[in-house]
């Protein structure tokens, strides 16, 4: 009974000081991943300018291919939504709030099951020595909870290999569409 009441002591002793070393944790993240496609700006926006063009490079879209897809009536510019369902990707929405053609997109995603939230951009610049540099940044805030805290730590990992598969092959579709 002794050993018990120490193991059921030591437990809630480790819980405290990870939740006390929680606030301790950035309360934000960012993750950013880049890369140089040999192609006009037109043509790589064109890539993710329209929300229905998302499926042929975003790697969330391989990872299940039967989620479902739902779009506002306009595909393009401020305001305009796609929303998914998936049991292995998750439910949320993406809405563009800012568009700027052929500079960048701004845009907020919403993760209704985690109750978070986070805004993300795409965006376009000269890149040296010709074509076009794609930087796509996604970034949140954790808040106080203490898991999301931890789970912050963790999303450069998880994400960022999604957004260099995807990168990846918005340049080899934008690079066979270049004249």
């Amino acid at each position: 009974m002794k050993f018990l009441l120490k193991l059921v002591a030591g437990l809630a002793a480790l819980v405290l000081l990870a939740a006390a070393i929680s606030f301790l944790l950035p309360n934000t993240y960012t993750v950013e991943r880049t890369v140089v496609i040999k192609a006009k700006p037109e043509t790589v926006f064109g890539m993710f300018g329209d929300l229905r063009r998302w499926k042929d490079w975003g790697a969330w879209h391989e990872k299940d291919p039967a989620m479902k897809m739902s779009f506002s009536e306009k595909t393009t510019g401020v305001g305009a939504w796609s929303a998914w369902e998936s049991v292995s990707q998750g439910n949320g929405k993406m809405t563009f709030e800012v568009y700027e053609v052929p500079k960048r997109v701004a845009y907020k995603l919403e993760f209704p099951d985690m109750g978070m939230s986070s805004w993300g951009t795409l965006t376009l610049e000269n890149a040296d020595g010709g074509g076009t540099k794609v930087v796509w940044v996604d970034a949140g805030e954790l808040g106080m909870n203490p898991v999301h805290r931890w789970f912050g730590l963790f999303l450069d990992g998880m994400i960022g290999p999604d957004f260099e598969h995807g990168l990846q092959k918005m340049k080899s579709l934008a690079e066979k569409a270049a004249p």
